[in-house]
């Protein structure tokens, strides 16, 4: 399975949203588990970004679905990166 790093700035609906009912989080967390994206970590943060995610997905195209899907809604904007561990980064330029 391949990691990505997702920002995700909430949208005025997706705040209220969150705001009405804060449990929605791991409600979208389930979801997209049967997108077929795994949640590895989730952090809250200040800033220009609301959320960063660590998941794992078996390739691009499942996280462009995702994206899709999502930014559909309306309650969010993502931008998602491709990841790759350090340790397996020096092992390909070697």
């Amino acid at each position: 399975m391949a990691v990505y790093v997702i920002l995700s700035t909430l949208t005025d609906e997706g705040r209220k949203t969150l705001k009405q009912n804060p449990q929605r989080i791991f409600q979208v967390n389930k979801e997209l588990e049967a997108m077929g994206v795994k949640v590895r970590e989730q952090f809250a943060v200040l800033g220009p970004y609301d959320f960063v995610n660590i998941v794992e997905a078996p390739d691009n195209e499942t996280i462009m679905r995702m994206s899709v899907e999502l930014g559909a809604r309306g309650s969010v904007q993502l931008l998602s990166m491709a990841a790759l561990p350090v340790e397996e980064f020096v092992k390909r330029l070697g």
